[in-house]
């Protein structure tokens, strides 16, 4: 069953082996800047002395604390062995979450206020998966109740007349109510999808490019929404420049950029009016798919004029449901690597969800847009998946490949996989029936747990100098010093497993079909 998903795996997917060449410069991310490997790491002066694994697997296992183990000094094993390199150390972690979309705000609201409270606390309590980064789109997205914008008079090219009132009904108290649950605290990062039609050459929501002469005008807009957000109490942390610039076909509101009109846009408009404007929310380059990412970062990376203004760039899912295209992330992070990439969207797309059959989440038996409409050279792309393995699979191999955080797509949608005013219908983590006032908590929640809840930010990727084969892994030490490793196993066997650091071993085992999250602590 899980033959197809493993044939067309990518070679090279972990690249926790490789020295470090440089770190993701990340000073704004905690007070003090990480260093790269010559820092000396916190188990240097600390003894580890015991794991806690949790894992949620196939078997029906959700979060479960399956172990406590005491290490021991480390020696001969027959086991294949996880062997962890602290002294070596890569990109320093943003954070994990989901998106604020109207969709999920709407369907929350038709909820009981009580279950409703849970969900949200479900999400950002500190009990919950403790979101630490979200999204949230910049007027209508396909996954909103209809077209809509800030500013709708044709004309108002000084955006007299914007208003985030729409976002007021919904939006906006949906992320006063993460913000009043949320012990951590959290990251938002905001893309439109499209600028309202009066500022395109096509004048209509889907497709068309923003006509040059209202680059001004758009570059006002982002300003006035931070504002905006701003005086409602919501800071917005970044914004990606435009969501998909390459288009989805015109199904939905979408805006056509080039590398080079991005680049013009960002270094003549957007840069300078984030200046003069006092606003210092980061500036996201691409928003799409990774199999084209090398192309545009050279052209907007490689303008200094447009680079000076990057914090860095933003890559989705879409084009494969197997492959995370670690060449090009590692090749981008290699060309430029004190600018960090970020995955802001990925979701199981094309699929009404299926209502509390945990199972169906652990067979290869999704598909997406790609499997029927995708050009035949691309179909080995998009075979039948496994949903859990496509999130724990891209999170992990993404890790390994320089991503310095996850955000999920909508957080909540109802048991059609919307609503969405282009029948564009998707999974969430969470699946409400507002009829009935149930909710159901996929098995993707919990696996988006395994990194959200247990790979905070500032945390520091270290070094794998060993791993089986059969397993994808991943490895970091939290800022509080403790050392989280995460585990995929795709296969339908148990297997044991060692992990040693410092000198120091343990022996367990990861159930078939399942992932897992060590905590190392002394």
């Amino acid at each position: 069953m899980l033959s197809a998903d493993k044939a067309v795996r990518p070679s090279g997917d972990d690249c926790s082996g490789m020295r470090a060449r440089s770190c993701v410069l990340l000073a704004l991310l905690t007070p003090t800047a990480l260093g790269c490997a010559d820092r000396q790491p916190g188990s240097a002066t600390r003894t580890y002395t015991t794991a806690t694994v949790i894992q949620t697997s196939r078997a029906g296992d959700k979060l479960a604390r399956i172990a406590s183990l005491a290490f021991a000094e480390a020696g001969g094993t027959e086991r294949p062995v996880i062997a962890l390199d602290p002294a070596t150390e890569y990109q320093t972690i943003l954070g994990f979450g989901g998106s604020f979309t109207e969709s999920t705000a709407y369907v929350l609201g038709l909820l009981s206020e009580q279950k409703r409270q849970e969900v949200i606390a479900a999400y950002f309590g500190p009990t919950g998966t403790d979101y630490t980064l979200t999204r949230t789109h910049i007027n209508s997205s396909d996954f909103s109740l209809a077209n809509y914008a800030y500013a709708e008079i044709p004309g108002d090219t000084l955006l007299e007349h914007f208003t985030i009132q729409e976002d007021r009904d919904d939006i906006v108290p949906l992320i006063k109510d993460a913000m009043a649950v949320s012990e951590s605290g959290f990251r938002i990062i905001a893309s439109p999808w499209t600028a309202p039609p009066w500022m395109k050459d096509n004048n209509a929501w889907n497709d068309g490019s923003l006509l040059p002469e209202l680059y001004p005008t758009w570059a006002l807009y982002f300003s006035k929404y931070i504002q905006a957000y701003e005086e409602e109490g919501i800071d917005i942390w970044g914004v990606t420049i435009e969501n998909e610039p390459l288009g989805n076909g015109g199904q939905w509101e979408s805006m056509i950029f080039s590398p080079t009109s991005m680049a013009d846009f960002l270094k003549s408009h957007l840069g300078p009016r984030f200046e003069e404007d006092g606003i210092d929310a980061k500036i996201l380059i691409y928003d799409q798919n990774r199999d084209h990412v090398e192309e545009w970062v050279d052209v907007i990376l490689g303008d200094a004029d447009a680079a000076k203004y990057v914090w860095g760039t933003a890559v989705h899912w879409y084009s494969s449901t197997v492959d995370w295209y670690p060449e090009a992330l590692n090749a981008v992070h290699d060309r430029y690597p004190d600018r960090a990439i970020l995955h802001t969207e990925g979701t199981i797309d094309a699929e009404v969800p299926v209502w509390q059959d945990d199972d169906w989440y652990w067979r290869r038996e999704a598909t997406d847009w790609g499997y029927d409409w995708a050009p035949e050279e691309d179909k080995p792309l998009h075979p039948k998946y496994v949903p859990v393995y496509r999130y724990a699979r891209d999170i992990i191999g993404g890790l390994n490949s320089w991503l310095v955080g996850w955000i999920d797509w909508n957080m909540v949608l109802d048991t059609q996989g919307g609503p969405n005013h282009a029948s564009n219908w998707c999974v969430a983590p969470v699946i409400a029936r507002p009829e009935t006032d149930e909710v159901y908590y996929t098995p993707l929640y919990y696996v988006l747990a395994h990194f959200s809840k247990y790979i905070r930010p500032g945390a520091v990727r270290i070094g794998i100098a060993e791993s089986p084969e059969s397993l994808m892994v991943t490895a970091f030490r939290n800022p509080d010093g403790r050392t989280v490793v995460a585990l995929l196993n795709q296969s339908e066997s148990e297997v044991e497993y060692a992990v040693t650091l410092d000198g120091r071993q343990i022996d367990t085992a990861i159930a078939p079909s399942a992932i897992q999250t060590l905590i190392l602590e002394w």
